[in-house]
């Protein structure tokens, strides 16, 4: 199970698998520690992005923050020439985090063993992003900082203009979709028409 796990659960552009570790990996993680760090973070926010979307966007931005933000680590390790695996759902979570962020920049946030030093989402935001550049400068080894980076900027530029674009124009494409099925099911596809 350990090769199958490397090749299709961590992304790396050397690697002879590209394409599935690009949404595979955002479902592995390194340790224990790294698995709950991921899921607190995403239950804290996770109320406040299904408001914002409802489920099933979230779910459809959730999954492609997870391809877009290895996409842009596969970038960032082509144009440095670091090939090393990636996994984790950091960068998809940063999507959900820069995206309440940016909606709901005056909320209050606190670091969780540190409850008493409270600060706005906006401020948080900023400080993420700017921690993520210089990592990603410097070339910082702790974070695929680039995966972070990729997915707090999708996550701002959906709730900013994405949602709009996609979401709410997605009509034409689910209506050729249902007449595409019908038709194929007409032709004796087995199924059954609506």
């Amino acid at each position: 199970m350990r090769r199958v796990m490397f090749t299709y659960f961590t992304s790396d552009p050397s690697s002879r698998a590209l394409c599935s570790p690009m949404l595979l990996s955002t479902f592995s993680h390194f340790s224990l520690f790294h698995m709950a760090a991921n899921m607190y973070v995403l239950w804290s926010f996770s109320s406040s992005i299904v408001s914002l979307l409802g489920c099933e966007q979230f779910i459809a931005v959730y999954l492609s923050a997870g391809v877009i933000s290895t996409f842009v680590s596969y970038v960032a390790k082509m144009a440095t020439g670091k090939f090393e695996p990636s996994l984790g759902a950091s960068g998809a979570i940063m999507t959900v985090l820069a995206a309440v962020c940016t909606k709901m920049p005056e909320a209050k946030l606190a670091i969780i063993f540190l409850p008493m030093f409270t600060f706005t989402a906006g401020s948080a935001l900023k400080a993420i992003i700017a921690f993520d550049t210089a990592g990603l400068a410097l070339g910082w080894r702790l974070f695929d900082h680039a995966a972070h980076l990729g997915g707090a900027l999708f996550g701002m530029w959906y709730v900013t203009y994405g949602h709009e674009l996609i979401w709410k124009n997605r009509e034409p494409l689910v209506k050729a979709w249902h007449e595409m099925r019908t038709k194929n099911t007409g032709k004796g596809g087995g199924g059954r028409s609506n």
